[in-house]
């Protein structure tokens, strides 16, 4: 037993000493308990997050989970139906259908507390200028903050769309709204010799945009290839994005044929390969980075730590603050055995309370393009306007069944389902504009659709080459599931063979039809 006892560190013995006692506290059950409700909820047991999903039944579960080695509460932003029915599975038609809303959190954390201090301010200020009257605002446990604005206060559909299904995008847009509009009310209370303190810091070291002096990000832009199938696409990667990507149509992992590194500045939507010379180095010291202004991103099933839940670093209460409190808190106010009254994080707010906020928010998103794929981008490139075949009058009663069942939309495939519409669209020679218009069309009808950026890359990377021909027929379409062979399918190899034989046929028959009418005209 005593063996047991030396293997803990200190740490975790000093919070599991309190754990017991803190959590045993009825008020603390039921201020952790009634936040849960809706939403996921996962223990943690010091180093490790216990099951998901998981929730909350009764306010006696905490003390149960405690007894059991949890040491903290973590929940979702997302508030769901049954938060019991989520699945790693579950694609986005699926969460959109079990989720009920979303509360906007956003984080605030930094090494220097003082100035974790000052960010908090500011970020409420800006609340206060769109007319947010009611928000919760806690204690991380650490070294920050969080605030919440609950869902009650945005309108519940924003351009026809049930504002549920619009998550993560409508938060993200309005925390970048509200990172950006806090610099201005947070330069107005540094101290006079802030960048002095700071001078040797140099935390802000990388590439700056020249425009409004943002650090830029870097990516590379990198061209996959799969040397078995010939097929490739194009992708902006994160210096730091470790995914492996494979070949859509047979699965084997890509070769990377080409790697360019580039800056792109998220403010200004501006990259460096469009203006090389907006980019320069420098060595300042970085605002947002440095009091934590750099906002946690919105993301689908994100946790954070709940209300009045212990920090296994600290063993300090994320205990709940009016905003000012926030000048003179310290550490020692979030101690677990000193707390005595108990406050709502999730405030009473009013309905609809943050629609100026939402509203200013989606204006500023547009107005500085943050959007990231609202408009397919104009793609250029060698082979862009590659006309193969010199085919008459194309109509879509040209086109096989699997074709005609591929562009109702398909649950499974898609990505072989693209590879195959570019190249099929492009060997019958339909213009560049019409490809793009039909292949964006089909993507709506798909549950659900791919990702914007993703079809762009793809045509992006087939306008560089010669089409290739589509598939032969049979197990390629069998395996989507669009194969229904109608009669004009017999001794048919391949669908382009289809589309081309059965043009040949209607034209010719067309011409045999006005030469006819040519002839009783002429004898009548």
């Amino acid at each position: 037993m005593e063996e047991e006892k030396t293997k803990i560190s200190p740490k975790e013995q000093k919070i599991r000493k309190i754990t017991q006692l803190y959590y045993s506290r009825k008020d603390i059950q039921k201020a952790i308990f009634e936040f849960s409700k809706n939403r996921e909820v996962v223990p943690r047991y010091f180093e490790f997050f216990g099951k998901r999903p998981d929730s909350l039944q009764y306010p006696s579960d905490i003390f149960e989970l405690v007894k059991k080695g949890t040491t903290s509460f973590h929940c979702s932003e997302e508030i769901w139906k049954n938060p019991l029915n989520l699945s790693i599975e579950m694609n986005e038609k699926n969460l959109n259908e079990l989720r009920d809303g979303w509360d906007l959190l956003i984080d605030i954390d930094c090494k220097w507390f003082d100035y974790t201090k000052l960010a908090a301010k500011s970020i409420i200020q800006v609340l206060k200028n769109n007319q947010i009257k009611n928000f919760g605002l806690k204690f991380s446990g650490s070294k920050g903050f969080h605030i919440l604005i609950p869902w009650k206060s945005f309108p519940k559909e924003i351009g026809g769309v049930p504002a549920k299904n619009l998550f993560p995008d409508i938060p993200r847009k309005i925390v970048s709204f509200i990172r950006f509009e806090s610099e201005k009310e947070l330069k107005k209370m540094l101290p006079e010799d802030f960048y002095e303190q700071f001078r040797e810091v140099k935390i802000k070291k990388g590439i700056k945009c020249n425009k409004c002096s943002e650090i830029a990000k870097e990516y590379y832009l990198t061209k996959f290839f799969c040397s078995k199938c010939k097929i490739g696409e194009e992708r902006k990667i994160d210096l730091e994005n470790k995914q492996v990507f494979k070949c859509p149509n047979c699965g084997k992992e890509f070769d990377i044929q080409e790697k360019q590194l580039f800056y792109e500045c998220s403010k200004c939507s501006i990259n460096s390969k469009q203006n090389p010379n907006n980019f320069s180095r420098t060595f300042e010291v970085d605002l947002f980075e440095l009091t934590g202004l750099d906002i946690v991103l919105v993301s689908p099933r994100h946790l954070f730590r709940m209300p009045y839940s212990l920090h296994e670093k600290t063993a300090l209460a994320s205990i709940v603050l009016e905003p000012e409190q926030i000048e003179k808190f310290n550490h020692k106010d979030a101690d677990p055995l000193l707390i005595s009254k108990i406050k709502n994080f999730l405030p009473d707010s009013e309905e609809g309370e943050a629609k100026i906020l939402l509203t200013n928010a989606l204006d500023w998103a547009k107005q500085n393009q943050i959007e990231r794929g609202e408009k397919p981008e104009k793609i250029t490139g060698k082979y862009s306007s590659y006309k193969p075949m010199n085919l008459k009058n194309i109509s879509d009663e040209q086109f096989p069944p699997c074709v005609i069942n591929i562009l109702k939309g398909i649950p499974d495939g898609k990505k072989r389902a693209l590879v195959f519409l570019i190249n099929l669209f492009r060997n019958i020679g339909l213009e560049k504009e019409d490809i793009e218009k039909r292949i964006f069309e089909w993507n709506k009808k798909n549950e659900p659709p791919l990702k914007e950026g993703y079809i762009v890359s793809q045509l992006r990377w087939a306008y560089q080459r010669k089409p290739r021909m589509p598939q032969n027929c049979r197990e390629y379409y069998q395996g989507i599931g669009v194969c229904q062979p109608d009669v004009f399918c017999l001794g048919i190899k391949n669908p382009l063979t289809y589309v081309s034989k059965k043009n040949f046929q209607e034209n010719k028959n067309s011409e045999k039809r006005k030469s006819k009418d040519k002839i009783k005209e002429k004898n009548e």
